[in-house]
């Protein structure tokens, strides 16, 4: 008997684990890439303008399960490429991830997480939740965006890449 319940819970784990790799409702970047991008040229992404000069990022991943809202994303090293603030976050000091769904789309939907502090070094990461995602998000992007300050707040310096959907990472 003991060893009918082994193999059974044994069974009962494996089945959890392989559903939780299957579940498309989990969406992942590998990387971020800062917008590459000449000075004073936008970049838009559906409607989101992009930042007006190149940034780039030295490590970044996002993560966003999108049937419970579950988000997280981290950047490391994201600075400006030129201008007398380049090597640097300059005046940027907040950002917010933010989750397009049908991007471009007249159904394009648009969720940002709470801004997080962006150090001197172009460090920030987030860890929480995004309210109403919709039923369906076709082609689910991830944008880094500006929150502080304020003049700059809302275009976008840095994308997701390296996406996958469930277990699509093969």
């Amino acid at each position: 008997m003991k060893r009918v319940l082994a193999v059974a819970l044994a069974l009962l784990c494996t089945s959890a684990v392989f559903a939780y790799g299957n579940d498309d409702s989990v969406v992942r970047w590998k990387n971020i890439v800062g917008v590459i991008t000449s000075v004073g040229v936008d970049n838009p992404v559906g409607t989101i303008h992009g930042g007006a000069t190149p940034w780039s990022v030295n490590n970044g991943r996002a993560r966003v399960n999108l049937s419970n809202g579950v988000t997280s994303f981290e950047v490391e090293g994201l600075n400006i490429n030129g201008g007398t603030s380049t090597g640097t976050p300059g005046p940027i000091t907040a950002i917010t991830g933010t989750l397009v769904c049908d991007a471009g789309l007249t159904t394009q939907t648009i969720l940002d997480t709470t801004p997080v502090t962006l150090n001197v070094h172009g460090d920030a990461s987030f860890s929480g939740h995004l309210q109403n995602i919709p039923a369906t998000c076709t082609n689910p992007l991830f944008l880094i965006r500006i929150s502080s300050p304020a003049g700059a707040a809302g275009r976008w310096i840095a994308t997701g890449t390296g996406r996958f959907i469930g277990d699509d990472e093969k």
